[in-house]
């Protein structure tokens, strides 16, 4: 097996350049590193990562606890958090909390017991033993797409946290509908405690504001950001003495519920009731009628909580921060306007 000294000998330079160029640790000029590269790719050289983390205490690796992989949504951050570690020589170590705080704590112990570098993690409703683990053993760490709040968070969050906004795109879905003419807009809200639920629902509040419509408690339901919670939130809706004529989705799989539970109902959309949802996914253009969303950048928010992470590890002292990335309104036919494309064409 080929050695850091082998390739030095064959593109004629010491083995202390080799590192910089493999390591990235010193700038190299041009030819002399490409000189290395097509040493290391002529003898085959692999780097000793064992043997460098036993030197450098870093094992370039990093931790990523991300329930509900199987969502859409999360997938894309997935996608996004692997492309970045890895075009930064990272490997990924994964693992699902299940929203469920005691196996949150735990799958968190377990990553930082394989000694990842730093954490990525979507907390739970309920961080608190996630947050003690972390401060107790100053594990660098990243949130991402939900917000927590720490305690002397006064002049700022605790941690770093990547998310995207979630108020203002919620209240365009609900300003939409009501310039559309609906004055009875339901919510179903996702779980209770978590950031991106309290957001969407004030931006849903702030929506009815602006559009002069009142606010009903009775319009807000909770599907805990599940399907099935969706579709006895939606039963609940319907069941009202004058129910809603539209409706917004707080995610994905709720909008799935939603959608069973109403054509269970034999209502359609958006002739007997209309539907905006927060989340766009793949195949939500195939849907009959089209879903009229709210597109969350998965990728972005991924790669940037990577990048985010990598900054901490190379400065750790310097001051947490939130970094929100924004989302896109993607017009489609659910909410009971014509198609895009067909708009302008005469009746």
């Amino acid at each position: 097996m080929a050695t850091m000294a082998d390739v030095a000998r064959s593109a004629g330079v010491s083995v202390a350049t080799v590192s910089h160029v493999l390591n990235g640790t010193r700038p190299v000029l041009p030819h002399t590193r490409q000189a290395v590269l097509d040493a290391v790719e002529e003898l085959g050289y692999t780097t000793n990562t064992l043997a460098r983390s036993l030197v450098t205490a870093r094992t370039r690796s990093i931790g990523l606890a991300v329930s509900a992989i199987s969502n859409p949504y999360f997938t894309e951050i997935l996608q996004g958090v692997e492309a970045a570690a890895l075009e930064a020589g990272y490997s990924l170590l994964i693992a699902d909390p299940h929203d469920d705080p005691e196996h949150e704590r735990k799958v968190v112990q377990l990553l930082h017991e394989r000694r990842v570098d730093g954490l990525i993690v979507a907390p739970s409703a309920d961080p608190r033993g996630l947050l003690a683990y972390l401060g107790r053993h100053d594990v660098p760490a990243v949130f991402l797409d939900r917000l927590v709040d720490g305690p002397g968070t006064d002049s700022g969050p605790c941690f770093d946290q990547v998310c995207a906004d979630n108020a203002e795109p919620t209240s365009r879905l609900v300003t939409h509908l009501a310039g559309l003419g609906h004055r009875r807009i339901g919510l179903v809200a996702g779980r209770p405690g978590l950031s991106t639920t309290s957001e969407r629902i004030s931006g849903y509040r702030s929506g009815l504001a602006f559009a002069g419509l009142a606010y009903d408690g009775r319009l807000l339901v909770h599907g805990d950001s599940e399907s099935a919670g969706a579709e006895q939130a939606t039963e609940a809706l319907l069941s009202l003495g004058v129910p809603p004529t539209a409706l917004v989705t707080g995610n994905n799989a709720m909008t799935i519920g939603v959608l069973r539970t109403l054509r269970a109902h034999g209502l359609s959309v958006p002739d007997d009731i209309a539907l905006c949802c927060f989340d766009d996914f793949a195949w939500a253009d195939l849907f009959s009628p089209r879903l009229t969303a709210i597109a969350q950048p998965g990728r972005d928010i991924g790669a940037r909580a990577v990048h985010v992470l990598l900054e901490r590890l190379a400065e750790p002292d310097r001051p947490a921060r939130t970094v929100r990335l924004p989302c896109a309104f993607v017009h489609r036919t659910s909410c009971g306007c014509p198609s895009p494309s067909e708009e302008g064409k005469p009746s």
